[in-house]
């Protein structure tokens, strides 16, 4: 039941499957999935019927020596190239690609607008390597027309106590018009070619579309800041028993916090915040773990001195003895309003992590929903128009009472070349609904 626009859900696998026996024709859509399909059932990746029964690599044989040292071929009109992020007229390119060619909502309405700072945030963490910004330009011309990258993460499995030395990959995009060369399992091989070669052999990766095979699946949800702007853009609908006042009326925050001792979170705060972090981190099955300065570059930003550019917001709460006692992050990524007469540009915040030391499951509740709610009234400050989260973490503590809408997008998690117990996303099983006040499994978060 949502009001909201997500980005494009095409048909399952499944649904498709059962198409293709009932000898129906395929949309170029849902043909692109079909070969999508067909290319991950060649990968170390559990099938989509597979029961797992057992955990750890699926192809653990391999050494960075048995790893070709050349690029994967291309077509004769393209050509490798290395995107450097130091290059503000490479990151323009970047910029230009991922505006004009990656996600949209299913109308063509909305644009991901990612700014310079985000890539720069995004994929320059520490540890970050050149060679993991993959693109693709045609030789004549020299225009960027695909790319995929790749950053370090270690991630942890808490049950069973493994670490992960892995990748997480991100910005896959191919230029609308050469979808049918095939670019993508080139593009996904040679990053794949490029992380083996330093002796990483497995990946976390997101996807809105069912591929082989989620270790979990969590629902996007939304809560309006500003619904009138909302609904003038066609983001949110008004339903038949309302008015446009009374929705106005009904998602209207209050213009102060309410949590004593909140602030901005500064660099003196690192250790502290980093220490109930890790702490509070235990209680999920499938973790980040960071070093420090990795710590400290996703919750501070990177190193960019100008704070109003920062696309990451983090706030702790200091009790009167000086301790950090909570915090709580999210990232600003607005979209591009198409084709509005009113507005251009839609202010969107994405929740990213946050923790407390809140005892007792009804005290937790109480002093997550609170600290949410503040965290909707600061997004105020940056324009924010509308606040997301999935249902990962303890999301599904707050979603309900802090007003999220459940959105008709999914997220699944995938890991690459590894078996794993499914994980819990915050959202039954069959009926995909969200499950109430229930710690999901998922404990990382991905942009």
């Amino acid at each position: 039941m949502s009001e909201e626009k997500d980005k494009p859900t095409p048909k399952s696998i499944e649904e498709i499957l059962k198409l293709i026996a009932r000898g129906e024709t395929l949309t170029e859509t849902q043909q692109k999935q079909m070969n999508d399909y067909k290319f991950w059932k060649t990968q170390p990746v559990p099938r989509l019927d597979e029961a797992i029964d057992s955990e750890g690599p699926i192809n653990g044989t391999l050494t960075p020596a048995d790893i070709p040292d050349e690029p994967l071929p291309l077509l004769d009109s393209f050509e490798w190239s290395d995107v450097d992020l130091d290059s503000e007229a490479e990151v323009e390119e970047l910029y230009q690609l991922l505006y004009e060619h990656y996600v949209e909502d299913r109308d063509a309405t909305f644009r991901f607008k990612y700014s310079h700072e985000f890539f720069k945030w995004g994929l320059k963490p520490p540890g970050w390597r050149k060679e993991w910004h993959v693109g693709v330009r045609i030789k004549e011309t020299g225009k960027l027309v695909a790319f995929i990258g790749a950053i370090p993460i270690t991630l942890k499995l808490n049950k069973s106590g493994k670490l992960i030395p892995s990748v997480e990959i991100n910005f896959l995009c191919i230029h609308k018009k050469l979808r049918s060369k095939r670019l993508t399992p080139v593009l996904i091989k040679e990053i794949t070619r490029r992380v083996n070669k330093v002796d990483i052999w497995q990946a976390l990766y997101t996807a809105g579309i069912i591929l082989p095979s989620p270790v979990s699946t969590c629902r996007y949800t939304h809560r309006p800041i500003n619904w009138s702007k909302l609904h003038d853009v066609g983001f949110s609908h008004l339903p038949p028993d309302k008015t446009k006042s009374s929705m106005a009326a009904h998602y209207a925050l209050p213009n102060s916090t309410s949590t004593k001792g909140l602030r901005p979170m500064e660099k003196r705060d690192v250790q502290q915040t980093f220490d109930l972090f890790n702490k509070f981190q235990e209680k999920f099955d499938i973790v980040q773990i960071f070093e420090l300065e990795e710590f400290e570059h996703w919750l501070l930003g990177g190193q960019s001195s100008d704070v109003a550019s920062k696309v990451i917001k983090t706030y702790v709460v200091e009790n009167e003895d000086g301790k950090i006692t909570d915090f709580f992050s999210y990232y600003l990524l607005p979209f591009t309003v198409l084709d509005n007469p009113d507005h251009s540009e839609l202010g969107i915040a994405y929740l990213y992590y946050y923790a407390s030391d809140t005892s007792g499951s009804d005290q937790y509740k109480l002093r997550l929903n609170s600290l949410i709610n503040d965290a909707l009234i600061t997004s105020k400050q940056f324009n924010v128009d509308v606040f997301n989260c999935v249902t990962s973490q303890d999301n599904t503590y707050f979603i309900k009472d802090a007003k999220f809408g459940s959105g008709d997008g999914f997220l699944n998690y995938y890991l690459f070349n590894y078996k794993t117990w499914p994980v819990h996303g915050g959202i039954d099983k069959q009926s995909k609904e969200v499950v109430d006040d229930q710690t999901s499994g998922v404990g990382v978060v991905m942009l």
